[in-house]
């Protein structure tokens, strides 16, 4: 089941939900390209990215990640 193309996408777009909630409220409205790459991100990255996101202090931050 948790192999399935259908589990793994319900899977990373919960993910993306919740990073984008934790994004919007810790630095606001970011700029779309970020966004974008953040929405192109494999629900394993998203899942990485979530728990650093409690260590980012500003949007620099997630660019860095990002690269």
């Amino acid at each position: 089941m948790k192999e399935s193309v259908i589990y793994q996408d319900i899977v990373q777009k919960e993910a993306l939900k919740v990073i984008n909630r934790q994004l919007k409220r810790r630095f606001g409205d970011i700029d779309a390209s970020l966004v974008e790459q953040v929405r192109n991100l494999s629900a394993e990255q998203l899942e990485e990215l979530g728990e650093d996101l409690l260590d980012f202090y500003e949007v620099a931050d997630l660019v860095a990640w990002l690269e």
